[in-house]
């Protein structure tokens, strides 16, 4: 094993890690991935599922899936099963049964009666706005409660009347006695167990009481005898109550909790609370909204497993904060589409190009690669007809010579077929070219024209008669800011054309092809059949190369 671990790509807690195994203080490795089900996994998330799981996978330890599911009011099954969905999809199994805190219950009572009963646990009356006050500021030391001091038997009656329901919601909390002049505001006092009457997705009725996330995470590591509990850097401070917790507890076990930077992401925001605000609030079309930089959004989308995992490599761990380019992930998962998705022709703005001298009613099989560098990936037919689509700007009536493509009088090679030239056009009442009239050389299909005339230019195209109408969706960066959650109202600065749908035309292969698979239409960019359509849709999954650059 410690070949391999010389071999990996090096961070600091793998350093940890390492130096722990070396040392004895663990004999193997235990992580976990803890999200709260209140909502879809994100990019970021998808950090965190890389690192807890990839570490369990590199050191041959185990990790769990454990869902933080301590506040029923915000919480769903649906989001459970979105986020199992969203593990699995990203190549990651989790050791044993899906964990829920919730398991933990009956366990967290019995040691939150254990604080009451030494001393340092108390049930506080007083309402929110008055323990916001009594808590201080960073320059205020926090004033005692004046239920600090109750009696322990006391307490530990009052705490049984919580959990039987005998008090109001918000009537009344049980708080930790720690100290309420710590420089660090997470110990002064902080709440462990409130009042809720909420069904609860996996315990139903059973309690009225809910454990905060504090109390609960550290225990719940405990129980699993986590080695290495891994969490960004909010939860630096909150280190020290995770600590005080399991110090003042009858559990054996003690595991450590170290942090790690957040991703941040451009031209996006990566917090519940916004990304909650965009879906209840309609700017996108759900939390699988292709232009989300949820799991489930970038899936829909034609992001793959290994492009997003990659991604996570490329961007490493560290305590640094910093806002990653968005390009860096486009950048992966061009590298992977490039390799992998076979290609295909699509006409998104469709004009009609009419080769008069082509037999009318006239079908031809032409073949054409599926990848112009890997042969394994073996032919598709294409039809050719007389009548078929090019793209309204690949043909001008005159053009200076950096127009490679079709202008009147010139000729121009389509794709994986002949080579052709334009003699006459029609347009619209506003000017629009709706019709080219051309010839076509019949010598040159799979030749250069015989007298040797250089053809620089070539377009795609797709047959009038055996093509397929197709929506198709062009989506790019939901925001057009860097650092849209920097900005007063990030609303404001959604991008107008972060969807833009277009109605055009496809190879008749397409018409079956597999949701979610990445396909490069060639000359535009890649794509990938979209899991909700009514009709035959495509989603643009990112663009041949970076528009945004510079």
């Amino acid at each position: 094993m410690s070949e391999e671990v010389v071999a990996r790509p090096s961070n600091f807690i793998r350093q940890i890690i390492d130096k722990d195994l070396q040392q004895g203080v663990h004999q193997g490795i235990q992580t976990r991935f803890p999200p709260e089900p209140n909502g879809f996994l994100h990019i970021g998330h998808a950090k965190s599922i890389c690192l807890n799981f990839g570490i369990a996978q590199d050191y041959q330890g185990k990790c769990n899936l454990r869902f933080d599911d301590t506040n029923p009011e915000k919480e769903d099954i649906d989001y459970v099963n979105a986020i199992m969905q969203d593990v699995s999809w990203l190549g990651f199994d989790w050791d044993g049964e899906v964990r829920y805190s919730s398991n933990y219950f009956e366990q967290l009572h019995d040691y939150a009666v254990e604080l009451i009963e030494q001393g340092l646990a108390y049930v506080d009356f007083s309402d929110q706005d008055t323990m916001r006050e009594m808590r201080g500021t960073l320059t205020k030391p926090g004033t005692n409660s004046p239920y600090r001091d109750t009696a322990i038997t006391k307490n530990i009656a009052l705490f049984a009347k919580m959990r039987a329901g005998e008090f109001a919601q918000g009537e009344c909390c049980l708080r930790a006695k720690i100290d309420m002049s710590s420089s660090f505001m997470c110990m002064r006092d902080p709440v462990l167990y409130r009042v809720r009457f909420a069904h609860h997705h996996q315990t139903g009725d059973a309690w009225c009481i809910y454990p905060m996330y504090d109390f609960t995470h550290c225990i719940s590591d405990a129980i699993e005898n986590i080695t290495h509990s891994l969490c960004t850097l909010e939860f630096q401070d909150n280190r020290r109550l995770y600590d005080w917790v399991i110090e003042h507890i009858s559990i054996d076990v003690t595991p450590r909790q170290y942090e790690f930077s957040r991703l941040n992401l451009e031209y996006t925001v990566l917090s519940k609370r916004m990304l909650i605000a965009l879906v209840t609030d309609k700017h996108v079309a759900g939390w699988d909204d292709p232009r989300m930089p949820t799991v489930a959004g970038l899936r829909r989308r034609g992001y793959t497993p290994a492009s997003i995992r990659e991604f996570c490599a490329r961007i490493g761990v560290t305590k640094m904060d910093n806002l990653v380019e968005m390009s860096m992930l486009e950048s992966c998962i061009r590298d992977d589409l490039n390799v992998n998705a076979p290609r295909a022709m699509a006409v998104l703005d469709p004009i009609k190009l009419v080769i008069e001298n082509y037999p009318e009613g006239q079908v031809e099989t032409l073949h054409a690669p599926n990848h112009p560098n890997d042969e394994s990936m073996g032919t598709r037919e294409v039809p050719f007809t007389r009548e078929i689509y090019i793209e309204a700007d690949d043909f001008k009536e005159t053009a200076n010579k950096k127009f490679k493509r079709l202008v009147l009088d010139k000729e121009v090679r389509l794709r994986n077929a002949y080579v052709v030239k334009a003699t006459r056009f029609e347009q619209d009442a506003q000017g629009n070219v709706t019709t080219v009239y051309c010839t076509y050389d019949p010598d040159t299909l799979g030749n250069d024209p015989a007298d040797g005339r250089k053809v620089k230019g070539v377009i795609h195209w797709v047959s009038a008669e055996q093509g397929v109408p197709a929506e198709i969706r062009l989506y790019d960066r939901l925001f057009s800011v860097p650092n849209p959650a920097g900005e007063e109202d990030y609303l404001a600065s959604i991008n107008p054309d972060s969807c833009v749908i277009k109605h055009g035309f496809v190879e008749p292969s397409l018409a079956h092809s597999q949701v979610g698979s990445g396909i490069q239409f060639e000359r535009t960019g890649y794509f990938c059949r979209d899991s909700d359509d009514q009709t035959l849709t495509f989603n643009r999954t990112v663009g041949l190369r970076d528009t945004w650059a510079g």
